[in-house]
């Protein structure tokens, strides 16, 4: 029987980064991975440029929602193999802390939603969220979880987000 793994991204306003990472894990991590994300501070509302990003990378964007981190620490909630902070080094953020025994790694992600400008420069900073988390999730993918020991997984998680 082949291990699953259970993956939360999480960010702040849970609206573009984290989104981003769950539908792209979801695509192309089945059926060892299910991914999920939150935020500390939800928005409420998932941003329409990431919708359109991962809809022009033909990923599915059903059932996408902004959501709080709490709704996955509360009883019945699926337990998490994996937890990856996507908020970047911005003096503003707050990035959750999450509690429990996954394995953690920071992957901070520049966050498109702060971006000022006309359409073509916010299009292509949330174009250019979506090709990083997409990158470093291909790396992910590529790790032989099994055979590897946690303090070398935690290295080689770690090594990903500083890519």
């Amino acid at each position: 029987m082949e291990a699953h793994y259970n993956v939360l991204f999480l960010c702040t306003g849970n609206s573009a980064r984290s989104i981003m990472g769950e539908a792209i894990l979801n695509h192309k991590g089945k059926p060892a991975f299910t991914a999920y994300s939150a935020g500390s501070h939800p928005s409420g509302t998932v941003r329409a440029e990431a919708l359109k990003e991962l809809e022009r990378a033909g990923i599915s964007t059903l059932g996408l929602r902004s959501k709080s981190w709490e709704e996955f620490s509360r009883p019945g909630a699926p337990e998490m193999h994996f937890v990856f902070t996507v908020c970047d080094n911005a003096a503003r953020e707050t990035c959750p802390v999450w509690p429990g025994h996954p394995m953690t790694a920071h992957w901070g992600v520049p966050d498109p939603a702060a971006v000022q400008g006309d359409a073509a420069d916010i299009e292509r900073a949330f174009r250019q969220a979506f090709f990083l988390l997409e990158w470093r999730i291909s790396l992910f993918l590529a790790l032989p979880l099994a055979a590897l020991d946690r303090l070398a997984l935690k290295k080689e998680v770690d090594r990903i987000g500083r890519q």
